[in-house]
């Protein structure tokens, strides 16, 4: 892209413009043509995308004239009756309500009584303005956003060990050029198409890709190796694969030695993790694990990029930690064409946390906490230091306790759809309806907005000014193509305007006025803007911060030196595997993830409004294995309903390979009847406070066949959502046993050859006294394998019975033998007992030899 922003076309009185697609991470250069209406826009040859775009840009352009555009602020017809319809109004009398409810708010309850709620679609400018307006013309704390369900445990993880985050800290074609690249919870073929360039010239060049998702995505099909771990066992994966680094003398001790601190307690910690328990824990074959670690040691050029499939968990954090721990036990981070990162989901899901959305952090990435921070920002902002509030509830807390006493009263949102996006849903609209005001700035009716006192139509991504920070860490320029229609403003006028109206000076509606302030603030900081300007970013297609002065050239390459913490070195952090918050039971017996589908963004309130991406995917999509959805008599395209401790949602049932039998996959971007969030589990990461998103236990059963329309759950069959209750942070579960660098272990046999006599198939039975096992007290044993040979001419069956209950059937053919590889998900905790039964048909006769192997530590 060049540096002229906006070109006329001769004779036609339209515009071209260069800006960026409104969607994902990438944010792919776009040419907008404008002037009548309607806009179209084609790529452009930016760096980023280099031509390519997909299906959600292209139709970008759709929306910008819908016929359910906001154009004038609604408030209710009757104040006092939220149920009463909204209707238009001016923006004097619009705002005049939303500064009365602030002010009587406050004074009735306090200043942190009203809460700003944002998202990583706005510009860095407006997260910036909002974080300055909560603090400065509301002082409250009371402010976060939804980039708090996206991209924090990573950004906790990445802290924790680097001292400092920017989720991607290398660019994009260092992917183009790895020898080895492994994704973990990451599917680009659907999130962000256009980035898959980069890995399939890495293909075309000879690397080795191994993708590691429960589902064989459209990523998983294009790579070399496809991993399907259990949900929510990443973390024992990555722990594991360090073990076999080390038992395999692939660490490269001379890095660790020189780069890092604290190795020695993790060392300690992955020794409990050896391969056969890590394929029990994980479902991952001990070869599949010998093969990542392998390719990662081997490559000259290694990368290993998570995402949200493994950090949306209430141990997200500790999961990205680990695969931190490999990645340096490897000597990856700051070496040439190597490292870690974690891919950015939001549009500016970077740059939103970086200046002053999240409950904890001022501009520039600075801890709300730190006086010299405190005293740096107050100083740009003309405030006393004393006069900025301390830190406040991480999103979801915040928004559990709208309504009560001491949480938020009157909530302003903006750019956000938490009644789809948050998790237990229908919890959360039980809590926006507690509010005594709600204010939400949209460009759509949301079903956020549809629950609003007031809602104000905000400009759409090419009908405002402003800058975003891309999935490398890469800074550009979002360019007004075309004015809004009606009477909109963009979320900058608005805030400046109440600022100005709530009696605050000193905010503007100008995007590159704001911006210089943003650098002003941020200077000093680790996310340094301050050498960043409007010019700068025009003429070299984006700079990666941190940009300290004007003639720094930028940093598209973290961590080459020395990392951010004082002393320079990257830290290592033991962590644990902990089972998943909810697991599987009678009443709930598979597990749910949730995801993206290629068609859609986030909550929908855009993508299920274009008619071309309608078309594409009109429905939501339950993902089933055809196991599964035989045993339960499902067929393709039935309606099917999937049930939780939280709720009810109905989908179109997929019938697929593509998923574990034992988990169910549903997409996120829809509400109402098929709402995936209205049954995902709010537990929190201790560290990042990000819901567990990706796991919980979940009932599937058949409504009916298929329906063009899907009707509703019944709603006396809903639970009632939890009632309100102080928040608490879940304590991570300790190791079962003190992990040392020495694991002692005995093995344990249950062995013989037995003569056996049928009674049916259908009866098994005791085989023989000597084949019980019962786990000593204060001791954990995992069973690793079952060999066992048959001598009669039927097919026989043993099974392994576990505290009474069935734990797994091992078939030996007639005349036959098996051996199985045990994966038992679960260790046996002391006083468990282990037996093995019989199975075979009524009459039959013979003998049965029989090993089960077990270890006892």
């Amino acid at each position: 892209m060049s540096a002229a922003v906006s070109l006329p076309t001769p004779g036609v009185g339209t515009r071209t413009t260069e800006t960026h697609c409104p969607y994902c991470s990438l944010q792919c250069g776009i040419t907008m043509t404008a002037g009548d209406r309607p806009a179209t826009l084609v790529p452009a040859d930016f760096p980023v995308n280099r031509g390519g775009l997909c299906s959600k840009g292209w139709s970008a352009a759709e929306l910008l004239d819908h016929p359910e555009r906001l154009t004038r602020p609604l408030v209710r017809a009757d104040p006092a009756d939220r149920s009463s319809p909204l209707v238009e109004t001016s923006w004097d009398a619009a705002l005049d309500r939303v500064v009365a409810a602030i002010r009587r708010t406050q004074a009735e309850h306090g200043r942190d009584a009203v809460g700003c709620f944002g998202g990583g679609g706005l510009t860095n400018e407006q997260a910036y303005q909002f974080g300055k307006f909560a603090r400065v013309a509301l002082r409250t704390s009371a402010i976060d956003y939804n980039g708090r369900f996206c991209m924090s445990s990573a950004a906790g993880a990445a802290v924790r060990a680097f001292g400092l985050d920017r989720g991607m800290p290398f660019p994009l074609s260092d992917v183009a050029a790895a020898d080895v690249v492994v994704l973990v919870g990451s599917n680009p073929a659907d999130t962000m198409p256009p980035a898959m360039q980069y890995l399939d010239a890495g293909r075309a060049a000879g690397a080795e890709h191994i993708v590691v998702d429960p589902r064989r995505t459209n990523t998983a099909r294009h790579a070399d190796l496809h991993v399907q771990p259990l949900p929510g066992t990443d973390l024992a994966l990555a722990n594991g694969l360090l073990h076999i680094a080390l038992a395999e003398g692939l660490v490269d001790e001379d890095y660790v030695a020189a780069r890092t601190t604290g190795f020695d307690q993790v060392r300690a910690g992955v020794a409990g993790y050896w391969p056969d328990r890590v394929e029990r824990l994980t479902g991952v074959p001990v070869q599949q694990q010998r093969r990542i670690v392998f390719a990662l040691a081997r490559g000259k050029r290694s990368i290993v990029l998570t995402a949200r499939g493994a950090e949306q968990h209430r141990h997200g954090t500790d999961t990205a930690t680990a695969w931190i721990n490999l990645a340096l036990a490897l000597g990856l981070p700051g070496r040439p064409g190597s490292g870690w990162g974690t891919v950015t989901g939001q549009g500016n899901g970077q740059g939103g946390r970086e200046h002053g959305q999240k409950a904890d952090q001022l501009p520039g990435y600075r801890k709300i906490t730190d006086p010299a921070a405190r005293a740096h920002v107050a100083a740009v902002w003309g405030v006393d230091p004393e006069d900025i509030p301390g830190p406040g509830r991480s999103a979801f807390e915040l928004l559990d306790a709208l309504g009560t006493d001491g949480g938020v009263r009157t909530l302003l949102v903006l750019a956000s759809n938490v009644a789809v996006s948050a998790p237990d849903a229908r919890r959360m609209v039980s809590r926006l309806r507690d509010l005594d005001f709600l204010v939400v700035s949209d460009f759509f009716l949301s079903e956020t907005a549809e629950l609003a006192d007031v809602v104000l139509p905000s400009a759409m991504w090419a009908e405002e000014e402003g800058t975003m920070t891309n999935v490398e860490g890469r800074v550009i320029r979002r360019r007004r193509a075309l004015a809004p229609p009606g009477e909109v403003r963009d979320d900058l006028q608005l805030l400046a305007e109440l600022a100005e109206r709530l009696g605050a000076p000193g905010f503007s509606g100008d995007a590159e006025t704001v911006f210089t302030e943003l650098g002003r603030a941020s200077a000093g900081g680790v996310a340094d803007y301050a050498g960043l300007s409007y010019a700068r970013i025009d003429a070299e297609q984006g700079l990666f911060w941190p940009v300290p002065t004007a003639d720094h050239p930028g940093t598209p390459r973290l961590f080459t030196e020395r990392f951010a913490h004082p002393d320079g070195r990257a830290r290592f952090t033991r962590v644990e595997h902990v089972p998943a918050h909810e697991e599987p039971d009678a009443d709930y017996p598979y597990v749910l993830t949730t995801g993206r589908v290629l068609a859609h963004y986030q909550s929908g309130t855009q993508t299920r409004r274009s008619r071309s991406l309608q078309l594409v995917a009109p429905t939501a999509r339950a993902e089933l294995h055809p196991d599964l959805a035989r045993r339960l008599g499902i067929a393709a395209d039935d309606v099917v309903e999937l049930t939780t401790r939280r709720g009810r949602a109905r989908f179109h049932a997929t019938i697929t390979d593509a998923v574990r039998p034992d988990v169910v996959f549903a997409p996120f971007h829809w509400g109402g009847a098929s709402s995936a969030n209205a049954l995902t589990d709010p537990a929190l990461d201790p560290t990042s406070r990000m819901p567990a998103f990706k796991v919980c236990a979940v009932a599937v059963s058949r409504v009916g066949g298929p329906e063009e329309l899907i009707a509703p759950p019944d709603p006396t069959g809903q639970p009632r959502p939890l009632a309100h209750q102080s928040p608490t942070s879940p304590t991570p579960h300790a190791p079962s046993r003190r992990r040392t660098t020495r694991v002692k272990s005995s093995p344990r046999f249950l062995q013989g050859v037995y003569p056996i006599t049928g009674e049916g198939l259908a009866k098994p039975g005791p085989l023989d006294p000597a084949l019980r096992y019962e786990v000593p007290q204060g001791k954990t044993a995992q069973a690793l394998y079952f060999r066992g040979g048959n001598s009669t001419a039927e097919l026989v069956y043993l099974l392994l019975v576990r505290d009474g209950q069935p734990m797994r059937w091992f078939p030996i053919g007639a005349k036959g033998d098996v051996h199985v590889p045990l994966r038992v998900v679960e260790d046996l905790d002391g006083g468990t007992v282990v037996e093995l039964h019989v199975a075979a048909p009524e009459g039959v006769t013979g003998d049965v030899v029989v090993d089960l192997g077990l270890v006892e530590v």
